[in-house]
């Protein structure tokens, strides 16, 4: 199982994850959608397509844009329509299950970074 954590609050979880580019995309179904509201921002990938994007709120603190989908992705990447990713603090953890070890959790290494910060240029423009 799945989980993505922000100030303390389980954002979203589920059995299975769809992971592109280091990131690991939630079922709509997933989501806890008392955290989320619509954020003006979208960008664009050049295989993926139009993101849109969704501010975080735990206990009256905000985390912009912490969270995006891709509504209507190009054919390419239809597996992820819908389903939603997160960055800028929200933790992706592995939760395990029976008779698994506890660990495994995903974290944020160099080509992770440098993908976010490729995302971000995206979505600034």
């Amino acid at each position: 199982m799945f989980r993505a954590v922000w100030n303390g609050a389980v954002l979203a979880e589920s059995e299975r994850t769809i992971k592109v580019e280091g990131n690991h995309y939630f079922p709509p179904g997933s989501l806890r959608r008392e955290y989320f509201t619509a954020s003006p921002t979208t960008s664009t990938c050049p295989w993926k397509g139009q993101a849109r994007y969704y501010h975080v709120s735990v206990d009256g603190t905000v985390n912009r844009d912490a969270a995006w989908d891709y509504p209507q992705p190009s054919p390419a990447a239809s597996r992820i329509a819908g389903h939603v990713a997160f960055w800028r603090g929200v933790r992706v953890e592995r939760v395990p299950g029976p008779g698994e070890e506890a660990g495994g959790g995903t974290s944020r290494g160099l080509a992770d970074r440098v993908l976010a910060a490729l995302h971000r240029v995206g979505a600034s423009s």
